[in-house]
């Protein structure tokens, strides 16, 4: 018995799937290349030939493309990106006061007392401070993005850098460059720049407490993981699969779902693979929001519509109101 769980971002979707211990046993992390609805079905490929379908016992989504995953596959459980994350670092250590998580394209603060979200924070606007920005800088360095936290570690001056806005950063980082600064150093004071970035935006007014989880595919950058000790001055614990902790999440949750409400799975199976899935889009002119509605289509039959504001063509019977 195994439960799914998978994040779908705008940079990466995750997908996992974990025992009935809770233990992850498979961890798929994929680029979703501005395509969530492929990257989610190359996922379930990675899987079909060393599952069945009735091994799944139950399926979570997470993550911005949540509700398009879900209407593809068939999820139990549909939560939120804070819920998952809480959930997923209180399963591994119940001390766990502080998350933070920097993604592709957003970044969030987590507060948790006695396992309790109390606070929470996100950023969805700056670029700075999120890990596409670093992805754009190593690129301009000519540096594989898996090397900078390395490179970083290896400064010797951090060298101060404005972060707080993407363009004026990488233009700070050109005037560095001709001043003759090292590689090295410019990486170092990038990662101290998007920490600082991080904190100024979602951090003010908020006491972080230890236990410290840092989680999030920036997570793998230990020069980013040493700027947040250096300014917090407090030890930044990075879990084991710190990459697809929403995932995880989610996974725990459809468990709990299933369990709780004694019902079956209603993931629809791998032979999804072979469907033929489309999407399209009509505007709605029933109110001044002119809400540009998205249509998924399975064999050419609507399995769901997502992004109008009032929520009238994500009802169950959506078709007839198309």
């Amino acid at each position: 018995m195994y439960y799914m769980g998978i994040d779908v971002g705008s940079v990466s979707t995750n997908v996992v799937l974990l025992d009935e211990g809770l233990k992850v046993i498979e961890e798929i992390y994929l680029k979703s290349m501005g395509s969530p609805i492929k990257s989610v079905c190359e996922g379930l490929e990675k899987l079909k030939d060393k599952y069945d379908s009735k091994q799944i016992h139950g399926v979570g989504t997470t993550g911005s493309g949540r509700n398009i995953a879900a209407a593809v596959i068939g999820a139990d459980v549909i939560k939120n990106e804070i819920t998952t994350h809480s959930i997923a670092a209180s399963h591994i250590d119940a001390g766990v006061q502080t998350i933070l998580e920097i993604g592709g394209q957003d970044s969030k603060v987590i507060l948790l007392r006695d396992g309790v979200i109390s606070d929470f924070a996100m950023n969805t606007v700056c670029a700075a401070g999120t890990g596409s920005f670093l992805d754009r800088q190593a690129e301009r360095l000519g540096i594989e993005i898996s090397e900078l936290g390395r490179m970083a570690l290896k400064s010797r001056t951090t060298v101060r850098i404005a972060g707080r806005c993407a363009v004026f950063a990488e233009t700070d980082i050109i005037h560095k460059q001709q001043l003759g600064y090292e590689k090295e150093d410019l990486i170092a004071g990038l990662c101290h720049a998007l920490v600082r970035n991080y904190f100024s935006n979602l951090c003010k007014g908020k006491e972080l407490r230890n236990k410290i989880f840092f989680q999030g595919g920036v997570a793998a950058n230990q020069g980013i993981k040493k700027a947040f000790e250096e300014l917090l001055d407090k030890e930044i614990i990075i879990p084991e699969h710190f990459r697809v902790m929403g995932a995880v999440g989610a996974a725990i949750l459809a468990k709990e779902s299933v369990k709780s409400k004694r019902v079956q799975t209603v993931f629809k199976g791998f032979n999804i693979l072979k469907d033929r899935i489309s999407t399209d889009s009509f505007e709605c002119h029933d109110c001044p929001n002119h809400c540009e509605v998205i249509r998924i289509y399975s064999n050419n039959t609507m399995i769901g519509c997502f992004s109008d504001r009032c929520g009238k063509y994500q009802v169950s019977d959506a078709k007839s109101k198309t």
